[in-house]
């Protein structure tokens, strides 16, 4: 059990959860885009989502700021998140404008939005749970996009549901982090994606 619980949060690290609303989003939505531009969009993502933080943390290993790819204490966490705030950006002014994909747009605003909360509680000493910033935008992301095209993806919301609560399992089980810091992960990563969605649906 220590082993599964252990490989939930490896496997699903935060790291990834952003290609993965992209690839669930391009696989759910019935609107045309041609194969060259949605390779190319999930290419360019896959590098600056996942490649440049992975990159970037072994560079911060070898300076010494961080130790693990946990970042278990707030000081670990400033420079990854000011890292990530800057990815966003260049991925919502180059690679998905707003006037190409909307509803990626808006999601990539919101996951902004989650990354600077979660480098203000931080700076302030507090440490809200990235796994579950993570894991409760992508359900909520799933969510608006079922109610965007009106597609029934309950098989999907279902295992997302399922997930929330496996990773939040692993959390405490690895003492990673308390209940208080599972419940802000959870409604920093839900909220701005609730409240962007009136903007594409």
């Amino acid at each position: 059990m220590n082993f599964i619980l252990k490989s939930i949060s490896f496997i699903f690290h935060p790291i990834i959860m952003p290609l993965l609303a992209v690839v669930f989003y391009f696989s759910k939505s019935p609107r045309y885009l041609a194969f060259e531009v949605i390779s190319a969009k999930i290419t360019s993502l896959f590098i600056l989502t996942i490649l440049l933080p992975i990159l970037s943390y072994f560079l911060l290993k070898t300076l010494g700021r961080t130790e693990s790819i946990y970042l278990k204490t707030t000081k670990e966490r400033v420079i990854p998140l000011l890292i990530n705030a800057i990815i966003i950006l260049l991925i919502v002014n180059r690679v998905l404008p707003i006037h190409q994909i909307p509803e990626l747009y808006f999601f990539f605003i919101g996951c902004l939005i989650s990354t600077i909360t979660c480098l203000v509680l931080a700076l302030a000493n507090f440490k809200a749970s990235i796994h579950m910033i993570a894991i409760s935008g992508l359900l909520m992301f799933a969510i608006a996009t079922s109610l965007h095209f009106s597609i029934n993806i309950n098989g999907s919301l279902a295992l997302m549901v399922f997930l929330v609560g496996a990773i939040a399992t692993s959390r405490l089980h690895l003492k990673a982090h308390t209940p208080v810091e599972l419940v802000f992960g959870f409604f920093i990563g839900f909220a701005p994606q609730f409240i962007l969605m009136n903007y594409w649906i």
